[in-house]
C-alpha cells in the first residue's frame, strides 16, 4: 500500500518536470520570433521618439497676500462704518489659495488669456491663433468653408463670437486645462502657489503662462478692491459737490455784506441773508472736513488691497525641456513587443493543445 502510494506521488512530479521541459523547449524553439518582435518594437520605439516633439514647461510661482485689518487702520475703518460710510476693506474668503488655483483654470480666465496679443514672426496675433497654428489646424480647415474664415483676432470681443468660435474655444480650453495647465499649492503650510504650463511650443508655454498670470491678477485685484474703489469715487464726488456749495456760500456772504454796507443799524432784518450764508459756510466747512478725511481713508484702504498677488519666480528662456529619448524608446518598445510576442506564443500553444 505504501509502495503504491509512493509511486502515485512520483507521477505528478514527473509530469510537472516533463511539462516544464516541454514548455522550455517550445519557447526556446520560438526565440527567433520573440527576438524579432523585440527588434521591431525597439525600432518603432526609436521612430516614435524621433517623431515626438519635446515638451516645454513654463513655471511661475506667486504668493497670495494675506490681508488683515488691525491697529489704527482697523479703528479708523470702524469709525467710518459707525458714520455710515463703507470704505471697503477685507475681501472675505472668496479668493483663498484653493479657490485662486481654480480661478486660474476657469474657462473665463483661459479664454480671455487666449485673446491676448503676442508677436510671432514680426506679426501680432492672439494666443488662440498661435495655438491653432502650432497644432496645424488651419491646413485642415482650408477644405471646410465653415472653418476657413474663422479668425481669433487679438482683443476680440467675446460677445460677438459665433457657435463655431465657441466650439473651437471649447476644444482648446479642454486641451489646455486637462493636459497643459497645472496649478497647485505644493505645501499647505506655505501660501505659495505654483503654475506650470506645458506644450510642444516653447514660446507658447512662456507667453500663455505670463498672460494668464496677468489676467488672473487683474481680475483678482479688480474684484477684491471693487467695493473700496466704488466708495472712493462716491466720496470724491461728494467732496467736489460740498466744495462747490462752500464756494457758493462764501460768495453769497460777500454779496450779502456788500448789499448791507453802511446799513442803518436799526434795520437788522436786512442782515439776515448774510447771517444765513455764514451758517451755510460753517456747515459746509464741517462737512467738507469730514468728507476729506473719509476720502483719504478710502484711498489708504484701496492701496492696502492692491496688489494682492505677488509674483515670486517668472518663467525664463530657455524653458525646461523633456522629450521621449531614443534609448527609452528602444527599451520600452523592445520590451513591450517582445512581451506581447511571448504571450502570443504561449496562448497559441495552449489553444493547439486544447484542440
Amino acid at each position: 500500500m505504501e509502495k503504491e502510494l509512493g509511486v502515485n506521488e512520483e507521477i505528478p512530479l514527473k509530469e510537472l518536470i516533463q511539462k516544464i521541459k516541454d514548455w522550455s523547449n517550445y519557447l526556446l524553439s520560438k526565440w527567433k520570433l520573440i527576438v524579432l518582435a523585440g527588434i521591431i518594437g525597439g525600432a518603432l520605439g526609436i521612430t516614435y521618439s524621433l517623431m515626438q516633439k519635446p515638451v516645454y514647461t513654463a513655471t511661475l510661482t506667486f504668493a497670495l497676500e494675506d490681508e488683515k485689518q488691525g491697529g489704527g487702520l482697523g479703528g479708523a475703518l470702524g469709525l467710518a462704518s459707525s458714520l455710515g460710510i463703507d470704505v471697503g476693506g477685507g475681501g472675505g474668503s472668496m479668493f483663498s489659495s484653493s479657490n485662486l488655483a481654480e480661478l486660474f483654470k476657469s474657462r473665463t480666465m483661459v479664454e480671455k488669456t487666449l485673446l491676448t496679443p503676442v508677436t510671432v514672426n514680426n506679426k501680432k496675433i492672439s494666443l488662440a491663433e498661435m495655438y491653432i497654428q502650432n497644432k496645424e489646424w488651419r491646413e485642415k480647415w482650408n477644405d471646410n468653408p465653415k472653418f476657413k474664415n474663422i479668425q481669433f483676432l487679438p482683443g476680440s470681443n467675446r460677445n460677438y463670437f459665433t457657435r463655431i468660435h465657441d466650439s473651437i474655444f471649447g476644444v482648446i480650453y479642454e486641451n489646455l486645462s486637462m493636459n497643459s495647465l497645472h496649478v497647485a499649492q505644493k505645501d499647505k503650510k506655505i501660501s505659495i502657489i505654483t503654475m506650470d504650463v506645458t506644450s510642444d511650443n516653447e514660446l507658447f508655454s512662456l507667453y500663455f503662462c505670463e498672460a494668464l498670470a496677468r489676467q488672473v491678477g487683474k481680475f483678482y485685484v479688480e474684484t477684491k478692491s471693487k467695493k473700496a474703489r466704488m466708495n472712493m469715487k462716491i466720496l470724491e464726488r461728494q467732496v467736489d459737490s460740498v466744495r462747490a456749495e462752500l464756494n457758493g456760500a462764501i460768495t453769497g456772504v460777500a454779496v450779502a455784506n456788500d448789499n448791507t454796507f453802511n446799513l442803518n443799524p436799526a434795520l437788522n432784518v436786512r442782515r439776515a441773508p448774510s447771517v444765513r450764508r455764514q451758517v451755510d459756510v460753517q456747515a459746509n466747512t464741517a462737512i467738507l472736513t469730514e468728507l476729506v478725511k473719509q476720502s483719504e481713508l478710502a484711498k489708504v484702504t484701496l492701496r492696502k488691497e492692491t496688489p494682492l498677488i505677488q509674483i515670486i519666480d517668472r518663467p525664463i528662456l530657455p524653458l525646461h525641456k523633456e522629450r521621449f529619448g531614443k534609448a527609452k524608446g528602444l527599451v520600452f518598445g523592445g520590451f513591450l513587443f517582445g512581451f506581447f510576442a511571448l504571450i502570443w506564443v504561449i496562448v497559441r500553444k495552449i489553444i493547439s493543445e486544447l484542440l
